[in-house]
C-alpha cells in the first residue's frame, strides 16, 4: 500500500533586504518518510497541516511497512523511518521519538454478536486452539472463526503478538493482509473473520470489541488502560537534519499533538 502526499510552500526571506536587495527565494528541501502503514493517516495529516506553515518542505509519506521504513532509513534511501514497532538492537547511529499512542484494535463484522474479549480468549482464537465463536459467547449458527493477521515485517503484527500471544503462534490458516486497511476489508465481508488493526483505521464497516472490558480510544490509549496500547515512533538519524528536527518538533508540539488527539492517544 503507497500513498504519497506532496507538500510545497515556497517561503520568500528578506535577504539584506535592509540595503534595498531583492528578496531571495529559500531552496526548497525534499524529504522522504516511509515505514508503517498504521502511521499513515496520522502522519499524511500532520504533515499537510506543516505544509502549511511558512517552511520550504516538500514531505513524501509512503506506507510499506516498519520493517521496509527502518531498512530504507539505514541504506539513506528514507529521512524519517514510521515505527509502530522497534526492534530491540535499533542502531545506535539513529533516534525514536514517540509521537503518539495507538491501541490494536480487534475487529470482528458488526453481525457478531460478541462485544468484548479477554486476552486469553484471543490466544486461543489466534492460535487456533478455539475455533468456534459460540466458545467464547458468540452464537452457534456464527460458525468456525476466521482469524485475519498482518504480513511479516509489519509493526502491527509485533506489537500485536507480542501484547497477546506471548510465546504462542499464530495459526497458519490465518488469512495474511498485507496492510490495516486489507484486514478491514477482509472483515467487513466475512461474518466468521477476526482482525487486527491500528485504531486509526477502525471503520463502520466493522466493530471493535472490548479487551477486558476496554475500548480503543485516544482516551485510553492516551492514559494506557486499554491493554493493547503502544507508541507510534519517527525514526531518524542521530542528529537529524535541521528540516527533520522541524518536522518532529511539530508533531510534538500544541498542533500536532492536537491532530493526534483526533485518532490516537497524545503523548502530550
Amino acid at each position: 500500500m503507497v500513498q504519497r502526499v506532496h507538500l510545497l510552500c515556497l517561503l520568500s526571506v528578506a535577504v539584506l533586504a535592509a540595503c534595498g536587495e531583492p528578496l531571495a527565494t529559500a531552496e526548497p528541501i525534499f524529504l522522504q518518510a516511509t515505514g508503517s502503514t498504521a502511521m499513515m493517516p496520522l502522519v499524511s495529516e500532520l504533515a499537510a497541516a506543516f505544509g502549511e506553515q511558512s517552511t520550504a518542505v516538500s514531505l513524501e509519506v509512503t506506507g510499506l511497512g516498519t520493517h521496509y521504513g527502518l531498512e530504507a532509513l539505514r541504506r539513506g534511501e528514507a529521512d524519517l523511518a514510521l515505527a509502530s514497532w522497534l526492534p530491540e538492537d535499533l542502531d545506535p547511529d539513529w533516534q525514536a521519538v514517540a509521537i503518539a499512542r495507538d491501541g490494536i484494535a480487534v475487529i470482528v463484522h458488526p453481525v457478531n454478536s460478541v462485544d468484548g474479549l479477554g486476552l486469553l480468549q484471543l490466544q486461543d482464537l489466534f492460535s487456533g486452539r478455539v475455533d468456534e465463536w459460540e466458545a467464547v459467547g458468540g452464537r452457534r449458527t456464527q460458525g468456525v472463526v476466521q482469524p485475519v493477521s498482518r504480513e511479516e515485517g509489519s509493526g502491527t503484527r509485533m506489537g500485536f503478538e507480542a501484547l497477546v500471544m506471548e510465546e504462542r503462534q499464530v495459526t497458519p490458516l490465518a488469512v495474511v493482509a498485507a496492510s490495516s486497511q486489507a484486514v478491514v476489508e477482509y472483515v467487513a465481508g466475512h461474518p466468521n473473520a477476526i482482525g487486527y488493526v491500528s485504531m486509526g483505521y477502525v471503520s463502520p464497516e466493522v466493530k471493535a470489541l472490548k479487551i477486558e472490558g476496554e475500548l480503543p480510544t485516544p482516551e485510553t490509549a492516551g492514559r494506557g488502560s486499554y491493554p493493547l496500547t503502544r507508541e507510534l515512533w519517527l525514526v531518524t538519524p542521530a542528529p537529524p537534519s535541521e528540516a527533520v528536527q522541524a518536522f518532529v518538533d511539530f508533531a510534538l508540539g500544541p498542533a500536532g499533538q492536537q491532530i493526534a488527539g483526533q485518532r490516537y492517544g497524545r503523548i502530550r
